[in-house]
């Protein structure tokens, strides 16, 4: 049996870490930040409309007043199976500074008020950074999903999924 569906999204602060609903304004900086190379790697190449198009449901992440990325969060609202999957990204000037913890943090917290236990993740396996940042929130691996995703190069790449139960997630 479905549950309601989704919340519009609040905002949502941790410091100088802030979490609002992604609007289509957001989508050109959004789309400047996934250009870097470093997140195209990860991101591949992405399109003003393709990023406009996803924004719906979606957080967007802002360090101080600057929109640094974006936390997509896929909920599952059947009351058999309630979950949340994520896929997050912030502009290179922003990471390794404990800003995707702190998001994935606050969204967590936020979809266990709203009766969620179970979260999962999924990044590429070669993507040793993220597994950092996700493993210090509390996921943990749980298998891999062979050439789970196509890489900017046109190879299939796998990767390593990820699951947390609310009950096991780091609040700080």
């Amino acid at each position: 049996m479905p549950t309601a569906a989704p919340q519009p999204l609040p905002t949502l602060v941790d410091g100088a870490v802030a979490l609002r609903a992604a609007v289509p304004a957001d989508a050109p900086v959004l789309l400047d930040l996934l250009a870097d190379p470093a997140v195209a790697e990860w991101w591949g190449t992405n399109t003003l409309a393709s990023i406009t198009d996803e924004l719906h449901g979606h957080f967007a992440i802002e360090i101080g007043s600057e929109l640094a990325g974006l936390l997509e969060c896929h909920q599952e609202t059947d009351d058999v199976y309630p979950s949340v999957a994520f896929d997050i990204f912030l502009g290179t000037a922003f990471q390794s500074r404990g800003h995707g913890r702190t998001s994935l943090r606050l969204a967590i917290d936020y979809f266990v008020d709203l009766g969620h236990h179970r979260f999962t993740i999924d990044p590429a396996v070669a993507n040793e950074p993220a597994i950092r940042c996700y493993r210090a929130v509390g996921f943990q691996g749980v298998g891999i999903l062979r050439e789970a995703e196509r890489a900017p190069t046109g190879e299939w790449r796998n990767a390593l999924l990820m699951d947390l139960l609310a009950r096991e997630r780091s609040l700080r």
